[in-house]
């Protein structure tokens, strides 16, 4: 496979991350760890089982994956309150309904496992406004395939560089679940769920591009 994969088209959506959370997290991650960075709004599975993968404190990790974690978190923060404000604004019917009543409520099983792991460590909840992507049906199927499709490629290029086997064996017992989602909603908004022979993943660089130029999160 080429090593040149495509950046994610993230032109439809609004400027994300205004006060530089991601970014900073990002960040730590690149100064204290050569490792990369974990997916968060890929890291779906029941709130129980993740929490016996990954370690019950942040003390049980390097200080290079505690700042994954936290990159995580702050990613699963903005999905799981995404699909949480779109639930009461957007109008949803039908298959769009179940999508977003499943989703949400894995990721919020999510956010309560990374807190759990991390602990005092847990970097806190930003406050969010998704504005148009959460006010019709359309505009929130495809902003969930950008969330969905990200998190696959994110998860997919960076999670083999964790350096922590038990967060490992979490990431990669749930990265199924993840493309699970990503295939529905791509079904959902008529786009092709299985676009590629091999998919691409992305690197670090692409997956900041596709989420540091909006206006989401608001502090």
């Amino acid at each position: 496979m080429s090593q040149h994969t495509p950046a994610v088209d993230v032109s439809h959506l609004a400027v994300l991350d205004t006060d530089g959370a991601l970014r900073e997290a990002a960040d730590r991650v690149n100064n204290s760890s050569r490792r990369g960075f974990l997916r968060g709004t890929g890291l779906v599975v029941g709130g129980a089982a993740l929490s016996g993968l990954i370690p019950g404190s942040a003390f049980a990790a390097s200080s290079g994956d505690v700042a994954i974690l936290n990159f995580a978190l702050t990613l699963e923060y903005l999905e799981s309150t995404f699909y949480a404000q779109a639930k009461k604004h957007a109008g949803l019917t039908g298959e769009f309904k179940r999508f977003a009543w499943t989703v949400h409520d894995h990721e919020a099983a999510h956010v309560g496992a990374l807190q759990k792991a991390l602990g005092k460590s847990a970097v806190k909840r930003p406050t969010f406004d998704f504005g148009a992507a959460v006010q019709s049906q359309a505009a929130f199927g495809a902003t969930a395939v950008v969330l969905e499709d990200t998190g696959v490629q994110a998860y997919q290029g960076q999670a083999p560089n964790i350096s922590s086997n038990a967060i490992f064996e979490a990431a990669i017992s749930i990265h199924p679940v993840e493309a699970r989602h990503a295939a529905w909603i791509r079904n959902l908004t008529g786009l092709n769920p299985a676009p590629f022979v091999v998919n691409p993943a992305l690197s670090k660089d692409q997956v900041l591009a596709a989420v540091t130029g909006t206006g989401f999160i608001k502090g």
